[in-house]
């Protein structure tokens, strides 16, 4: 049972769209993509700097339209992919990614979406100073509490021992003066605020008022939320959660566990692959994995695909 999964923010580098745009038919979609979204999305995906692309309002629609145009080149023909593929996720902004890709949303809707997204938590991240932190090493039992006491959140729980605190400045500083026991360090993470925390509350709002335009479609394949690792069949109740989840932690450990009773056995993470399918390395022992980072991946991808479709 093949599982296809898409990054979140982080996951970007200069250029790493440069390679994908000499194949047929992504030029003319990036260029429809970046008028609904109103960002030159060609010109950051090639030519932007780190910092440009690190910018929150940039990063997000660039993201969403990277895994999107990577994962239209998996399968010749589109209706394969509902055949195919077993289930699909998405760790935070991915989730936008495998909206569209699952059907709930268009393209075009979901890249419109999504750069309100981002615009809405830039402007929540500016009202205070705050970031994120990941915390290496440690017992999540122990780490939560700890985070909780030094009023962080633990906004990413990822599986595979690894948990990302955010909250204030001030409170970072506190836990890198007061680590949880057996965590053996904490690195600051270049973001621009503190997602998934009650900091964001003002871009639900924003976000809410951009979805109620919106008519989703039931997912075509199994949709596994990152809110609670459950599987959703209703598109309203995807668009809802990816309201919500703004500001509310990514529970990606329990996807891998909802993955795992489904019974994966292969994990393609599209373009820029490499985030998930690390944490996947580790929790899914025995599950074939892949990433997608550049075209030269697809002839292995595709061949995973063919031993491990549904």
């Amino acid at each position: 049972m093949l599982v296809l999964v898409a990054p979140g923010q982080g996951a970007q580098t200069p250029g790493f769209l440069t390679a994908w745009l000499d194949f047929p038919g992504v030029r003319d979609a990036l260029e429809a993509w970046s008028d609904a979204a109103g960002l030159d999305l060609i010109r950051y995906g090639t030519e932007a700097d780190a910092e440009e692309i690190r910018d929150t309002a940039v990063a997000q629609p660039l993201l969403v339209a990277a895994g999107l145009a990577s994962a239209s080149m998996l399968f010749e023909d589109p209706a394969d992919f509902p055949r195919k593929v077993g289930a699909i996720a998405g760790h935070s902004v991915g989730e936008f990614t495998a909206a569209s890709l699952a059907g709930v949303l268009p393209h075009e809707e979901a890249l419109r979406l999504v750069r309100t997204r981002g615009l809405a938590m830039a402007e929540a991240a500016a009202v205070t100073e705050t970031g994120m932190a990941a915390l290496l090493g440690g017992d999540p039992d122990v780490t939560v509490p700890h985070l909780t006491k030094l009023g962080l959140t633990p906004a990413n729980i990822n599986g595979a021992g690894q948990i990302v605190a955010a909250g204030t400045r001030e409170q970072l500083a506190a836990l890198e003066a007061d680590k949880p026991e057996g965590v053996r360090k904490v690195v600051a993470l270049k973001v621009a605020g503190a997602f998934h925390t009650h900091h964001m509350a003002p871009a639900v709002d924003t976000l809410a008022k951009a979805a109620e335009a919106l008519t989703p479609g039931d997912p075509k394949v199994t949709y596994v939320s990152n809110s609670d690792g459950q599987a959703v069949a209703a598109g309203t109740e995807v668009l809802d959660r990816l309201v919500g989840q703004v500001a509310n932690p990514v529970r990606w450990d329990l996807c891998m566990e909802t993955f795992k009773e489904l019974g994966v056995t292969a994990l393609i993470e599209v373009c820029p692959g490499g985030t998930l399918t690390g944490l996947a390395k580790r929790a899914l022992p025995g599950v074939k994995t892949l990433a997608l980072k550049s075209p030269a991946d697809l002839d292995a991808a595709r061949e995973l695909i063919a031993e491990h479709s549904a």
